[in-house]
């Protein structure tokens, strides 16, 4: 396994872009992804290599994102939080339309949400989607598809 210096310098951006998609806030995401990387070194004697170094660390970091909340209980609304919309689909996302398409999302089952919300609001390439999923990057331009499909059928 390389050193853990350059394992933080090629993956925070990409976990931090993970969390942001799960938290819509950009502060709660910088200290989680902090968190990630500490538990990765804490647990780095664990890593088998048998994943790939980005879904071994969004799994931890998701694991630290579930602990987060079980600490804290969510209270801030959804329309509060801070959101970075960086993709292809940012038309989509008008200020009103923020809200409405957040609790369309929430209604689609896994993983087409948690595909949904890393593009929408993560800003992630579907490789990187891949990459945190252990998928392929066609598995997770089909799921994307696919939600958009369910969505386009549910506001009918």
């Amino acid at each position: 396994m390389q050193p853990m210096d350059e394992i933080y310098r090629q993956y925070a951006r990409t976990v931090y872009k993970y969390l942001l998609s799960l938290t819509r806030n950009a502060d709660l995401a910088e200290e989680l992804t902090q968190e990630t990387f500490y538990q990765a070194i804490r647990s780095s004697g664990r890593y088998d290599g048998s994943a790939k170094v980005t879904t071994w660390l969004c799994g931890i970091a998701k694991n630290v994102l579930f602990s987060w909340r079980r600490k804290h209980k969510e209270t801030a609304p959804l329309d509060d939080a801070e959101i970075s919309v960086e993709s292809a689909e940012d038309e989509a996302l008008s200020s009103e339309g923020k809200l409405e398409l957040i609790r369309m999302l929430h209604g689609l089952p896994e993983p087409c949400r948690e595909v949904m919300y890393l593009r929408a609001f993560g800003g992630l390439s579907f490789k990187e989607i891949a990459e945190v999923s252990g998928k392929t990057e066609n598995w997770a331009r089909v799921t994307f598809y696919r939600g958009k499909e369910k969505l386009k059928k549910g506001s009918e």
